[in-house]
């Protein structure tokens, strides 16, 4: 079953970022929840976390909303199952709902099976060629 996350499903969304990062901190969990732009789906039997996708949906000055996937991962024991590709649907469609037209995110060269996936439903390389992604951690004490 997926499940768009709400401030009334917390626990599940407390179970998948347990069971996917091993974080445990429900005051995290909490603030992502309530961040506006924050969109989570979460695929769950009655006793398993099986998947989970969440990004953003994000305004821009220069166009229509977009959505960012910034995380899409299915339980190892689960993968070839469609629920990677349900969880991606539903994320989509929820953008849709709320006036997205485009869709980004980001996954390695060598991910042949996510590639797959994303090429599957309807995705496509960037028109400007390569991209490199760069990562800051940001000292809250420097200024």
């Amino acid at each position: 079953m997926i499940t768009q996350i709400s401030l009334d499903d917390l626990l599940l969304l407390e179970r998948a970022v347990r069971h996917f990062r091993g974080v445990k901190d429900a005051d995290v969990v909490r603030a992502f929840a309530l961040t506006p732009t924050a969109l989570t789906f979460v695929a769950a039997d009655e006793t398993e976390i099986l998947g989970w996708c969440w990004g953003h949906h994000l305004a821009r000055p220069d166009s229509a909303p977009m959505l960012y996937v910034h995380q899409l991962e299915v339980a190892e024991s689960h993968r070839r199952k469609g629920i990677g590709r349900d969880l991606l649907r539903a994320f989509m469609e929820a953008g849709v709902e709320a006036g997205a037209t485009k869709m980004s995110l980001t996954t390695g060269a060598e991910n042949v099976a996510a590639r797959s996936l994303y090429e599957s439903l309807g995705g496509g390389l960037a028109a400007q060629g390569p991209t490199v992604n760069y990562w800051f951690l940001l000292d809250p004490h420097q200024r």
